[in-house]
């Protein structure tokens, strides 16, 4: 480990060095609003709390970030709380690869503000959360042992957390993960089937993707995807079902990509003879954004829209299921707006997975009215209804879409919990005081 480097372009694996060699098994930064600034638990951390200070883009006067470094196997597991005044903060647990820490905590700062405009649109009270873990390349994330023992100490990350923040299903997180994650805490959603929650919500965020898709559709005086060719990045979970969906809608085509080849060969076999031309790229090929469409929908990764990226768009339309699209929200929001690119806001119509396990402790019924309600035109927070509220008013006013919704997002995010008020902040600032990160 090289010592003269900044703790942010440290790679994960040399801060776990750097925390164990200053004796830190568990970490904060939380905003102290009376000397507006964010705090450092460790003095030997506050270059990390400085930047967070001095960030315009990412940093939005997150509530708390709690970290801790796990006992087996050396994963730097963290929970980012954005804002909780509609209720806990919610949101899913991604475990990924990262360059630096400067990247960790970014994706974590931008996933967890994301959340907190999903869940207001959506009508949820809930806040916005994220829980984020760096893969250890030390060790084999396949390994069913490793995965388990990993995934339980964030369950009791959780717990510790006293419900700030409940987690649910991410990017690399599995079905049998949350399992593991449900065993150790009571602060988690996305729960099994088998074990009374509503499992994986890949079906349910492709279903609200087309109903983003048609939004902007009936926006342009057009409501038919009918006809339509269609270019899709990610043919994941998500990617994979929002392409069924699409043949389902009668689009002519369907052109689309993946970074993994067994994704893309068993979706090829499951819809042979649909007119699906799709190919197998490199984790930075984005040549699927020249391509010839009507609608570019992106379902892989975030920060994916971006000078480098817009120039090349052919399509009328953009809207889908990947977290974070805008690389910088304010300068490409505005390229896209200067392009005359519908642009649907990723936090408005990838709503569906928190939606499909928000309610988990009220119990199931057929067809929950609670869930459909956000696919149908009718409902005043449906993903219909706020996707043309969102691009009548950037169509009115000039302003980008994506500033648009986050405006209203915003506004939405600051009314209090109704029965609880604001008690997310509460439990952070208990946690502070009884010394959470000594323990």
């Amino acid at each position: 480990m090289d010592q003269t480097k900044g703790l942010l372009s440290f790679s994960a694996q040399e801060f776990v060095e750097f925390l164990k060699n200053n004796n830190i098994n568990r970490f904060y930064f939380i905003y102290d609003k009376k000397k507006k600034k964010v705090i450092s638990s460790h003095k030997v951390l506050q270059e990390i709390a400085d930047f967070m200070n001095k960030d315009k883009r990412d940093f939005n006067f997150h509530e708390g970030m709690f970290f801790q470094l796990s006992k087996k196997y050396e994963t730097l597991q963290g929970a980012f709380v954005h804002r909780t005044n509609r209720g806990q903060a919610a949101g899913g647990i991604r475990y990924w690869s990262y360059n630096n820490m400067e990247d960790y905590l970014r994706d974590g700062l931008r996933l967890s503000k994301g959340m907190t405009h999903k869940n207001a649109l959506a009508g949820l009270w809930w806040g916005g959360g994220k829980g984020v873990m760096a893969y250890n390349p030390s060790y084999d994330k396949n390994n069913p042992e490793i995965r388990a023992s990993i995934y339980k100490e964030y369950g009791e990350l959780m717990t510790s957390l006293c419900g700030c923040y409940v987690t649910a299903e991410d990017v690399g997180t599995n079905v049998a993960d949350m399992s593991n994650i449900f065993s150790m805490t009571r602060f988690t959603t996305c729960i099994p089937f088998n074990l009374g929650g509503s499992g994986n919500p890949s079906i349910p965020t492709a279903r609200g993707v087309v109903a983003g898709i048609k939004a902007a559709l009936k926006f342009l005086k057009n409501d038919t995807l009918k006809g339509k060719t269609i270019a899709v990045q990610g043919m994941g979970n998500v990617g994979g079902h929002l392409i069924k969906y699409l043949f389902e809608e009668k689009v002519n085509k369907v052109i689309a990509c993946d970074v993994s080849s067994n994704n893309v060969e068993r979706l090829k076999a499951e819809l042979e003879g649909k007119n699906l031309e799709a190919n197998v790229v490199d984790p930075l090929d984005t040549s699927i954004f020249e391509t010839e469409c009507d609608i570019l929908s992106p379902c892989a990764t975030g920060a994916i829209l971006n000078p480098g990226t817009i120039s090349k768009i052919k399509a009328r339309i953009i809207c889908g299921a990947a977290n974070n699209q805008l690389e910088d929200p304010v300068r490409d929001g505005k390229e896209l707006n200067k392009r005359g690119i519908i642009y649907v806001p990723d936090f408005l119509t990838n709503r569906m997975g928190i939606v499909n396990c928000a309610n988990e402790q009220y119990g199931y019924v057929n067809n929950d009215p609670a869930i459909e309600q956000h696919l149908q035109a009718g409902w005043k927070h449906s993903i219909h209804q706020t996707c043309l509220a969102v691009l009548k008013e950037s169509n009115r006013t000039g302003h980008p879409s994506s500033k648009i919704a986050v405006s209203l997002a915003d506004k939405l995010s600051k009314e209090n919990h109704p029965l609880f008020g604001h008690r997310g902040q509460q439990i952070i600032d208990s946690l502070v005081e009884n010394k959470w990160h000594e323990k």
